[in-house]
């Protein structure tokens, strides 16, 4: 009785923080995209006052809405972090009620608050080993389009090379989205950053790279896009290779989970009375399974950092 209204109150003091942060957060990033908009004009002094003080917000905000941008999620970066935080909180006030130790409650909520970050870069890692063998002939079709319309106009070359309908699906998305972006946004710096981010390789960046001088000093870079695809060429049984390598890091990740379903299993079918008093009864139990929760989230952990250096 006395933990479930210690359980009460502190899910009704987590909801009234929540409620409080996320109106903070929404309030503190919509002003912070505002400023974004109007950075091109010509601003007050305390506008510029404000941008300086509202500048540590940059990065992560940047960071955050590209990745979103990158996957494709209609969701916003305030959003995000406030559904982060909600199942943060809802793994701290599970762990006190659960297995009653903060250490227990803080490794719980930490878990739950990576879920959305993890499932996002899952998604985008799924997504860019999707591409990564169609994006040299992906090129290839743009650097023909390119010398088609006369080396001048690289929107143009980017448009052709999407209306062509020539590119695999996920492909095609990206170079669409990156047309759309050229097209649509004022800034070509981060339209270039997100098509990067979607393909997740040295390659992107190298075409992002050419890209951006073409569209910023009006060069002609199919000498440089001639050179880009020789030597993607000549690394493409390597790009293969490396498929293999990062396919066999993703198998790796979710063995352990298998293994430890197995255990379970075989342990609740020999005896079920005294598994069902161990892992759900006895806190000690409880507790030996998060652990090995813990242990599987940063093998996981382990295995998107090894596919973004793979990568």
């Amino acid at each position: 009785m006395l933990i479930g209204t210690i359980a009460a109150l502190c899910s009704l003091l987590f909801f009234l923080l929540f409620a409080s942060f996320r109106f903070g957060l929404e309030v503190v990033w919509t002003r912070f995209a505002r400023k974004k908009r109007l950075s091109s004009r010509r601003e007050s002094e305390w506008s510029r006052g404000a941008l300086v003080r509202w500048s540590s917000f940059r990065r992560p905000y940047e960071y955050l809405t590209d990745l979103l941008t990158a996957v494709r999620w209609t969701v916003r970066p305030g959003s995000f972090v406030s559904g982060s935080l909600f199942l943060a909180g809802i793994g701290l006030s599970g762990g006190i009620v659960l297995f009653q130790s903060l250490r227990s409650a803080a490794l719980l909520g930490f878990m739950l608050g990576s879920v959305p970050y993890l499932l996002l870069r899952m998604q985008l890692v799924s997504r860019q080993l999707a591409t990564r063998l169609e994006f040299l002939p992906a090129v290839e079709l743009f650097y023909q389009c390119y010398l088609v319309t006369g080396c001048r106009h690289v929107r143009t070359a980017l448009q052709k090379t999407v209306e062509e309908r020539r590119l695999p699906g996920e492909v095609h998305v990206v170079f669409d989205q990156l047309c759309r972006h050229l097209s649509v946004r004022g800034d070509d710096e981060e339209s270039i950053r997100i098509f990067s981010l979607a393909f997740g390789h040295m390659w992107a960046d190298y075409f992002g790279s050419i890209l951006k001088v073409a569209l910023s000093e009006g060069n002609n870079v199919s000498d440089n896009l001639k050179e880009l695809i020789g030597d993607m060429r000549k690394a493409q049984l390597a790009n293969q290779q490396d498929r293999h390598r990062l396919l066999e890091i993703r198998l790796a990740n979710f063995t352990p989970v298998l293994f430890l379903a197995l255990f379970l299993g075989i342990n609740f079918r020999m005896n079920p009375q005294g598994s069902y008093q161990y892992y759900v009864v006895d806190p000690g139990g409880r507790g030996m399974l998060l652990n090995a929760l813990a242990l599987l989230f940063g093998s996981l952990i382990m295995g998107l950092y090894l596919s973004r250096k793979k990568m």
